[in-house]
């Protein structure tokens, strides 16, 4: 018989301080690691197609480890003339860059999509097996190179050989294997996948009890619905798993609902070296809404797909961290080689340093020379704020 684990009670600030640490924003970054290191340790950078500073999944590793070439994020990711892969773009969290190790461990995931009854498109006749053999012959292609990704000109009207590879990716017969363009470029699984981890062995059980320590460890410390929500994962199978996950249930100064933590996190210190940085909506620190609240005392909303007379907060716009605190939000822009703050909200004063410290790095890291401030909710904060630029500018 097995004895339970001892159950620990966190403060607040140490759970905050934790998840700092196990999402890269607190102590040295290893930069030996790099781009990969940061994919391997958050288990999942998420994917979007809207760029403003840059892409999202530029966005999550150079908020950790600084202003690393943007090429050089590519490479780590994808670099398609590496014959060891080492990620692949699955459905995760959302559609996210993974770590090849992690292909057996959505097994599960691809299971569901197989024996799935009802999908958006229609798949024709035969495209599928057609797609298959083209692969086979020419991969890697993109969908265009396949003979189109769309029948309209509306985005949503995918060909039918759109949606034969994109059935087939989900299955786990095709693989993205980079992005080019912004276009998924997909080759067999077969050709992709290393033979050691080109398999569905793991039944539902293994895969899920993988994913939910894999989230534990990424987030530090979080309640069930956090765990769930890493790998969107429903609650029941976080429950049926997780007391065999190696996570240890732990209760947090003002969290209403019981947490698990990873019990490396409640080992190690957390303390070290604050990030100061503006953040991807996208980020994994601050995925889930209720969580970035509870944690952080911040409502985060991406305001992108609200009609604009309505937005707050601005088009992207992207939380300031400093000091362990997201202190406002900076929604930014791009015009030639100067980097435009839109807009800009602060909690305070206390707040300006960090704004215009992430915004001269982000400045800097894309290339622009100069940086513009349109707005400032608080106008008494615009003149220091613009002193502040002004200093390190000249």
């Amino acid at each position: 018989m097995t004895s339970s684990p001892p159950h620990t009670e966190l403060s607040a600030d140490e759970a905050r301080r934790i998840a700092l640490r196990a999402q890269g924003f607190l102590g040295t970054p290893d930069r030996k690691a790099g781009v990969r290191g940061v994919l391997r340790h958050l288990g999942a950078v998420q994917l979007d197609t809207i760029s403003v500073l840059a892409r999202s999944h530029e966005l999550i590793p150079y908020a950790r480890l600084g202003a690393i070439p943007r090429k050089k994020i590519e490479d780590a990711y994808w670099n398609p003339a590496s014959t060891s892969p080492h990620a692949f773009e699955y459905w995760s969290h959302a559609a996210c860059i993974l770590p090849v190790e992690e292909w057996p461990h959505f097994a599960f995931r691809r299971r569901a999509y197989r024996s799935r009854p009802h999908w958006n498109h229609d798949l024709p006749p035969d495209v599928y097996d057609q797609v298959i053999k083209q692969l086979r012959a020419q991969g890697p292609l993109t969908a265009t190179e396949l003979g189109g990704a769309k029948r309209t000109s509306d985005w949503w009207d995918w060909s039918g050989t759109k949606v034969a590879v994109e059935r087939a990716l989900m299955y786990g017969e095709v693989v993205c294997v980079e992005r080019r363009g912004w276009k998924r470029v997909y080759d067999l699984a077969e050709r992709a996948i290393p033979d050691t981890l080109l398999h569905d062995e793991l039944d539902d059980a293994e895969c899920l009890r993988r994913l939910v320590r894999l989230a534990g460890e990424s987030l530090g410390v979080g309640t069930r619905a956090d765990i769930a929500d890493y790998h969107r994962l429903k609650a029941e199978q976080v429950d049926t798993v997780i007391a065999d996950s190696g996570l240890v249930p732990v209760t947090v100064e003002g969290w209403a609902k019981p947490a698990w933590a990873d019990p490396a996190a409640l080992v190690a210190p957390a303390r070290g070296r604050h990030r100061t940085t503006l953040l991807s909506p996208f980020d994994s620190l601050i995925w889930e809404r209720a969580r970035t609240e509870r944690i952080f005392g911040f409502t985060h909303r991406l305001e992108a797909y609200v009609p604009k007379p309505k937005r707050v907060y601005g088009y992207f716009a992207m939380p300031v961290l400093a000091g362990g605190h997201l202190v406002g939000r900076v929604d930014p822009a791009r015009e030639g080689n100067t980097l435009v703050a839109r807009q800009i909200s602060l909690n305070g004063p206390k707040a300006v340093p960090a704004a215009a410290q992430a915004l001269l790095e982000a400045a800097s890291w894309v290339n622009c020379t100069n940086v513009r401030v349109e707005r400032v909710d608080a106008p008494d904060l615009r003149a220091p704020l613009t002193r502040e630029l002004a200093r390190a500018l000249t």
